[in-house]
């Protein structure tokens, strides 16, 4: 008999010495599913698409993690988590699994900053959109449903990539305007 098999959505993820990113790319995520162990396992799954097509991530993290303070926000392009590491130190991988990594994961070269950079204020420049991160925790969490926060009234859920990018068109805009006046 025929038995359906899960896929695996693009995983991007980057890390501070006491956070780890970590962004699961699926546009229009229904039936969010989700667990953060305090060892460091990380379950996601979810269907997307007009065929319900399920979509699930099964990662051993590299070391134990802090649920009560991690952090969780979906948006109709991608869920985002925000991993509070149980031991402020850098992981030289995000998992467990030594040698070649899943395809599917990816480092978000958008968030990265390294080691060296971290203490010279590399992140202060990290931009989460709109995320509402405030009362979403992901220790109790197993299904997200109607409890995540919802988009804005305008119904755009923007990526933090599609921001920046808005951000920077924005500014060249402004110094187009600037060169005419002169």
């Amino acid at each position: 008999m025929f038995q359906s098999c899960s896929r695996h959505p693009t995983v991007k993820w980057a890390q501070r010495s006491d956070w780890v990113y970590i962004t699961v790319e699926l546009p229009d995520a229904e039936d969010v599913k989700l667990k953060l162990e305090p060892e460091g396992k990380l379950f996601f799954s979810a269907t997307s698409g007009a065929s319900k097509t399920l979509y699930e991530v099964d990662l051993d993290l590299l070391d134990s993690v802090d649920v009560n303070e991690s952090k969780v926000n979906v948006s109709s392009r991608s869920v985002f988590y925000l991993v509070k590491k149980a031991e402020s130190k850098w992981w030289n991988r995000l998992t467990k699994q030594e040698g070649k990594h899943p395809l599917y994961l990816k480092v978000d070269w958008d968030k990265w900053v390294d080691e060296d950079d971290e203490d010279k204020g590399g992140e202060g420049d990290m931009d989460f959109g709109d995320f509402d991160f405030n009362g979403l925790n992901m220790g109790d969490t197993d299904e997200i449903g109607d409890e995540v926060a919802e988009e804005d009234s305008d119904g755009e859920g923007e990526t933090v990539a599609e921001t920046k990018e808005k951000k920077i068109e924005g500014e060249k805009d402004e110094e187009a305007a600037n060169v005419k006046k002169e």
